[in-house]
C-alpha cells in the first residue's frame, strides 16, 4: 500500500522551451507554485526566471531522459510554429521534440506529459456546428503548414500512449492565441487593410489569451483535466460584432478564387501558408470547452477583449493574404486591399508565362 504522504506529495514539474514565449510565460506562472513541490526549466539557454532549477539540454538530445529522473510532469513547450520558417525544417524540428519528449519521459517514470497543439486540428468548415463539442473528431486537413504539424504531433501521442500505457498525456488545443509575440495566420488577418470573406459563408472567432492558456496548462500539469482539452475564451463573436471592434471591413471573394489564388501564391514562395490555413479566417472552428468548464476554469479574457488586444499588439503591422508587408508595401489602404488579391494574382500568372516560355 502507497503511504500517504507520498500519494498526495506535490509534484515535480519540469517544462521545455522554458527560456522564451508560452514556456516561460508558463514558467513565471507556476515558479512559486505550491502547488509543485520544484519548478525545473529546460532549454538550450538559460532563461531569467529565477527560483527554479535550470537545466540546459536540446530537448531533441537522447540523452534527456537522464535530466528527467527526478521528474513528474513535463510540460512540453519547445516548438517552432513561425509562419516564415522554411515548412521541412520546422517540422523536422516539432516531431523529433516531441518523439523525443515522449520517449524520454517514458524512459525516465515520468508520471505526466502535457503537450499543446491547436484547435485547428478540428478543421474549420462551413458546415461545421458552433461550437464544435470537445470529442469531436479531428477532420483537418494534413498539409505543409502549421496545422499539418499539428496532426503530425497528435499522431505521435496516439502511437506513444499504445506503446508506453503507463505514461498520461495531455493535450490541450487552444483556440486562436492571442498575445504577446504570437503570430500566425490569424493574427496576420488583423494586420490586413480588410477582412477577407468568403461568400455565402460567415465564420464566427474564438479566441484564447495566453494568461488562460497557462492557468490551464497549470490545470493539466496537476491531472485536473485529461485526455484532449479546448482551451478559449467563453462563445464567440460573430463577423459583424468583429468589424465593430476592429473597424475593419470586409471583402468578399468566391471561395475558388480567394482558396487556388492562395494556393498557387504558396507554390511560389509569394506567401508562407498553404491556402488550407485560410480556411481558419473564413470559416468556423469555434470549440466547446467542457472539460475546463467541468472543473470550474473560467477564462479571465472575453473574445472582445483577446481581439480588442490582439489589435493592439497588430498596430503599425500590415499584410495581405498572410504576407507581412514592409516599406513601401505597408501604405497599402483599405480600397488597395482587393487590388492587392487581384495583383497577386496577376503575378502568379506572369510567373507561369515565364516557366512556359
Amino acid at each position: 500500500m502507497v503511504p500517504t504522504s507520498n500519494r498526495h506529495r506535490t509534484p515535480v514539474v519540469a517544462v521545455t522551451g522554458a527560456a522564451s514565449g508560452l514556456g516561460r510565460a508558463f514558467l513565471a506562472h507556476v515558479a512559486s507554485s505550491a502547488d509543485f513541490r520544484r519548478v525545473v526549466a529546460i532549454d538550450e539557454q538559460r532563461g531569467d526566471v529565477p527560483d527554479v532549477t535550470w537545466r540546459v539540454i536540446d530537448v531533441r538530445d537522447p540523452l534527456l531522459a537522464n535530466r528527467l529522473s527526478d521528474i513528474d510532469v513535463l510540460v512540453h513547450l519547445a516548438a517552432d510554429y513561425a509562419l516564415d520558417a522554411d515548412p521541412t525544417e520546422r517540422r523536422a524540428y516539432n516531431l523529433r521534440a516531441a518523439q523525443t519528449v515522449l520517449t524520454a519521459s517514458a524512459a525516465a517514470r515520468v508520471r505526466r506529459v502535457v503537450l499543446v497543439t491547436s484547435a485547428m486540428v478540428y478543421g474549420a468548415s462551413p458546415d461545421n456546428p458552433v461550437p464544435l463539442p470537445e470529442d469531436s473528431d479531428v477532420a483537418a486537413e494534413p498539409d505543409t503548414g502549421v496545422v499539418g504539424d499539428y496532426l503530425e504531433i497528435e499522431a505521435l501521442v496516439r502511437r506513444s500512449l499504445r506503446s508506453h500505457p503507463g505514461l498520461e498525456v495531455t493535450v490541450l488545443r487552444p483556440a486562436a492565441v492571442v498575445g504577446e509575440g504570437i503570430d500566425t495566420v490569424v493574427t496576420r488577418h488583423f494586420e490586413a487593410p480588410r477582412l477577407l470573406t468568403v461568400k455565402g459563408c460567415a465564420p464566427r472567432w474564438q479566441f484564447c489569451h495566453v494568461d488562460d492558456l497557462v492557468t490551464a496548462l497549470e490545470l493539466a500539469a496537476l491531472g485536473t483535466v485529461s485526455g484532449a482539452v479546448a482551451v478559449g475564451c467563453e462563445g464567440w463573436l460573430e463577423q459583424e460584432q468583429v468589424e465593430e471592434i476592429s473597424g475593419l471591413r470586409r471583402f468578399e471573394l468566391p471561395a475558388a478564387l480567394t482558396f487556388g489564388t492562395a494556393q498557387r501564391l504558396h507554390r511560389l514562395g509569394i506567401t508562407p501558408a498553404p491556402a488550407t490555413d485560410l480556411h481558419y479566417v473564413v470559416y468556423p472552428w469555434v470549440a466547446e470547452c467542457s472539460s475546463l468548464a467541468a472543473v470550474g476554469w473560467k477564462p479571465s479574457w472575453t473574445n472582445e477583449a483577446a481581439l480588442q488586444h490582439l489589435l493592439d499588439l497588430s498596430a503599425g503591422k500590415h499584410a495581405v493574404v498572410g504576407r507581412r508587408l514592409s516599406g513601401k508595401d505597408a501604405t497599402i489602404t483599405a480600397a488597395g486591399a482587393t487590388v492587392a488579391v487581384i495583383g497577386a494574382a496577376a503575378v502568379v500568372r506572369r510567373a507561369r508565362r515565364k516557366r512556359r516560355i
